[in-house]
């Protein structure tokens, strides 16, 4: 079921009705509600995948259990290892397998042989590199002693399957997400009217920002062989606005609903585009998976080495597999080793820590000459590397990196001016709110100012409501 389309206009308000007004008398029968309601939410797209999701959580609910229960270490690991095994087996075979059949038939076809394997007719799972990852969290952190098993079967699986967040993250961790479903929740007007705010915004970004933008990206990218060096450049610069406002937008829609059941998700992203280097920028974008890199690989990579080197390298991996994780395509790998040799870059610059967590011109109401200059060219070398991202192949990427160079300038068509406006007022709302965690966290305006913004918005969508619909880009990941 997709965010922004008729039928979760309708699932939301039902299942928020049932929630509070019905189910409210008991924890455990909420929990289950919201269960059901994440398994109706989920299977509504293909029913058949509910046995990925209940199959992935009642192996890490048995084996996070075994686990703690057991004194021999021996033995943890080997159940640490069969979670890693039946979670990411589930998940290389759905996501990855023709892909290295592929690339198994390539590598041998340089030599003049062709092996006889044959691909399969595969679809992928929505959400299954999101729900993977939640759950493997949940293993390891018992594994090392940082958690303790969850013993209410219901609650751990509402916690996997949790509706809001269950197809595009944020990738929760259990230690602060799974608790919340142990406590009594009661209902919080002034949350909730956040809620509504954060949903209203995210649906901005994505109908809005996102799929229009799409439409001029989509038109490039499929003429690339003919597209003006301009227009090339700039269907970049679209891409990754697409790409920020479509994710974006999703999980400020995923934190509003999250907000209405009385449940706090972690931020997932923080105004990258306001970000003054590369490494700030990946500080601030997807901040739950990189975290999740960060804890689970990164940590295992580096250990208790501190060298520069070893940290290069391990920042480098991270990288390159987070690449692998985005798709099962060449591109996206390209794309990860990409950022990871800029990563690499700045570190042994010494600049990869240079802005820290501060927010630009904190403090102040508009930023200095530099800061401007350095967010341009964070942004704009942020949207040129996106072309792997966005490429169908290889050589597409290939081309169009070419064309940059070689194809003649094009008049431009007045399309492009509408992104252009819709991605300045963007801008503006976030450069406004950028040292709050949300946009329109605390607003300082005046009651009716700020019916006015938001009738403003909504009334955007409305007009934009020909792009509802449109599948967003992280679901094929």
């Amino acid at each position: 079921m997709l965010f922004n389309s008729i039928d979760f206009a309708i699932f939301l308000p039902v299942v928020f009705y049932l929630y509070w007004f019905i189910f409210n008398k008991n924890i455990k029968v909420q929990n289950g509600f919201i269960l059901l309601a994440s398994y109706v939410f989920y299977g509504w797209w293909d029913y058949r995948f509910l046995f990925l999701v209940f199959a992935s959580s009642l192996c890490d609910y048995l084996i996070g259990q075994a686990i703690y229960d057991t004194d021999s270490t021996r033995k943890k690991k080997w159940l640490l290892y069969s979670s890693l095994a039946i979670n990411l087996g589930m998940l290389g075979f759905f996501k990855y397998y023709n892909f290295f059949v592929h690339s198994f038939i390539d590598a041998f076809s340089l030599f003049g042989a062709k092996p006889d394997i044959h691909t399969l007719n595969i679809i992928l799972p929505v959400g299954i590199s999101f729900y993977t990852f939640q759950t493997l969290s949940y293993t390891i952190d018992i594994y090392r002693g940082n958690l303790k098993p969850a013993r209410d079967g219901i609650s751990f699986f509402a916690f996997v399957s949790f509706f809001p967040q269950l197809v595009a993250g944020p990738i929760e961790r259990a230690k602060n997400l799974l608790p919340q479903f142990y406590k009594e929740r009661v209902f919080d007007y002034d949350k909730a009217m956040l809620g509504v705010k954060l949903i209203i915004w995210g649906l901005f970004q994505k109908i809005v920002l996102a799929d229009t933008c799409g439409k001029y990206v989509n038109e490039v990218f499929g003429a690339s062989a003919t597209a003006g060096s301009n227009e090339i450049m700039l269907a970049c610069i679209f891409f990754i606005i697409q790409v920020y406002c479509d994710f974006s937008g999703y999980s400020y829609v995923a934190i509003g609903t999250a907000n209405l059941f009385g449940f706090k998700l972690m931020i997932n992203f923080r105004y990258p585009f306001l970000s003054r280097n590369i490494p700030e920028l990946w500080r601030r974008w997807h901040i739950s998976l990189m975290g999740w890199f960060r804890d689970y690989l990164y940590s295992v990579i580096r250990k208790d080495r501190r060298d520069l080197g070893t940290r290069m390298w391990a920042i480098f991996v991270v990288f390159a597999v987070s690449g692998l994780w985005h798709g099962a395509n060449w591109t996206y790998v390209l794309f990860g080793v990409e950022h990871g040799l800029i990563i690499v870059i700045y570190m042994y610059l010494g600049l990869d820590t240079k802005y820290g967590t501060g927010v630009v011109a904190q403090g102040r109401k508009w930023p200095s000459f530099g800061e401007v200059g350095a967010i341009v060219f964070t942004f704009l070398l942020s949207s040129t590397s996106s072309l792997f991202f966005r490429a169908e192949s290889v050589s597409q990427s290939m081309q169009m990196i070419k064309g940059i160079f070689t194809q003649p300038f094009v008049p431009l068509k007045g399309y492009y001016l509408e992104g252009a406006i819709l991605f300045a007022i963007m801008m503006l709302v976030e450069w406004f709110f950028r040292e709050q965690s949300h946009p329109f966290e605390k607003m300082t305006l005046k009651p009716v100012p700020q019916y006015a913004v938001f009738y403003g918005l909504v009334l955007s969508i409305i007009l934009y409501a020909s792009n509802a619909g449109t599948q967003f880009i992280y679901f094929q990941f």
